[in-house]
């Protein structure tokens, strides 16, 4: 029997935006490649129909990555991925050929050797200008060179205008094999200018609608030692709370149903906070910065500013830092983050902070990815339309693994550079949270 969603595979997947939007966009993803552990395992909990693969894309080979996601007798639509950029040309040498930008050379040779219709290229807004546009504009060539057209010009686009209450641009190249349509960019569905409120164009949701249904972790022990916790049936206020919450069928749009608990409060651990920093956070106006942490804190009836990862082990492992709530004084949580990015409830993210909130920053919008995403099926003149299946998420412990245990758990070597933040106490801990929750949950069904 012939799959009738379209397939895509999924480069630097992460916990899995990207993946996210093109699956509430009608398209299944095959396979996600992602060379970290642990987010590996986060994005195996999300998506139980998707092959994930923990390698680097550079040391994966197409004919292994066919064998590995079962793609022998699927056309693969559409690839889409957003590697790092961080190499320079030097005079009278091509960008692409810097080592450090061999992971840009890789997505390009992946979606050649796949054959794949269709692309999607996302990147930092930085990489339009100074020298680095010198390194987008050869890009494009080699896209033109493997025998794809690309969109052009190429767009910035806003998460903000795509239903994100967050400002958040991002670089997107669109492509399509010669011969086919290229599909457009998506035209903004909210402003949070109200004089373009026109058409179809609604006022863009404030960090008051994300966030103001949301219980406040610090009322919760629990969450000092886990990250879930169960408070009961919470009613949403705003459209995009009960979007969120998927309190109606079409907040899943053309994506699967997951089976989750609304009774819970997830991916929440609390911070703890000096009494000197909450004395400042109280004294911050919102919408501005805190002086001494350099927060931003966000105003109720604006939008987030721009979420970030931070840096990885292999870089200091440094905490991007969170916003301070508009109401609280704190710094937000992971969940709070993930509805500032507008990833849905039953989303989960590691355990820890520190990777939970690394997994959030590094994502696209969802929102954002399904509006790139429903142009591409506009182009192959797919109309999409809402599976019937319930999905289970996966094994509540692959959000709590370490990266020994992830690394285990794949068969992999541990990656250089990478260290464990979860002691095992903790952990033990948060597995036994899950299963006193998965005993009693309430099943959306």
């Amino acid at each position: 029997m012939s799959n009738p969603r379209p397939t895509t595979v999924d480069l630097f997947a992460g916990a899995g935006g990207l993946s996210l939007g093109f699956e509430q966009a009608g398209f299944d993803t095959a396979a996600a490649i992602e060379i970290d552990p642990i987010h590996a395992a986060v994005h195996s909990f999300n998506f139980p129909l998707t092959t994930v693969i923990p390698s680097s894309v550079s040391k994966l080979g197409v004919d292994d990555l066919v064998a590995q996601a079962r793609l022998s007798k699927r056309a693969v639509d559409v690839v889409f991925g957003g590697p790092p950029c961080q190499g320079f040309s030097m005079i009278g040498r091509r960008m692409l050929d810097d080592p450090r930008n061999r992971l840009v050379g890789d997505f390009v040779r992946v979606v050649t050797q796949l054959n794949a219709s269709y692309f999607v290229f996302e990147n930092v807004k930085g990489l339009t200008a100074g020298r680095h546009r010198r390194f987008l504009d050869e890009l494009i060539r080699e896209f033109d060179a493997a025998g794809y057209s690309v969109r052009l010009p190429w767009r910035v686009l806003n998460a903000s205008d795509f239903g994100v209450p967050q400002s958040r641009e991002r670089l997107f190249l669109i492509g399509a094999r010669k011969g086919l349509v290229v599909p457009h960019y998506p035209r903004p569905t909210t402003s949070r200018d109200q004089g373009l409120l026109v058409d179809m164009v609604l006022p863009t949701p404030t960090c008051q609608d994300a966030l103001e249904d949301l219980p406040n972790a610090d009322e919760y022990e629990e969450l000092l030692d886990g990250d879930v916790v169960r408070v009961g049936r919470v009613k949403a206020q705003s459209q995009y709370a009960r979007q969120s919450r998927c309190d109606s069928s079409s907040a899943w749009r053309f994506g699967y149903r997951r089976s989750f608990s609304r009774l819970s409060l997830t991916s929440s651990a609390r911070t703890r906070h000096s009494d000197i920093s909450r004395s400042r956070f109280s004294r911050t106006a919102p919408g501005s910065v805190e002086p001494i942490s350099r927060f931003f804190k966000l105003h109720p009836k604006g939008v987030s500013n721009t979420l970030r990862a931070g840096t990885d082990a292999a870089r200091g492992a440094f905490t991007s830092p969170r916003p301070i709530h508009y109401q609280y004084p704190r710094c937000i949580t992971v969940r709070e983050m993930a509805r500032l990015q507008g990833f849905p409830d039953w989303f989960r993210f590691h355990a820890t902070k520190w990777h939970g909130a690394r997994q959030v920053g590094n994502s696209v919008p969802p929102p954002l990815a399904y509006a790139v995403a429903s142009e591409v099926a506009k182009a192959m003149g797919y109309s999409p339309a809402a599976p019937p299946n319930l999905l289970k998420l996966g094994d509540a412990s692959l959000l709590t693994l370490d990266m020994a245990r992830a690394s285990a758990h794949w068969g992999v070597s541990k990656p250089s550079g990478k260290r464990d933040r979860r002691s095992g106490a903790r952990k033990r801990r948060q597995v036994d949270i899950e299963r006193e929750i998965c005993r009693s949950q309430e099943t959306d069904t």
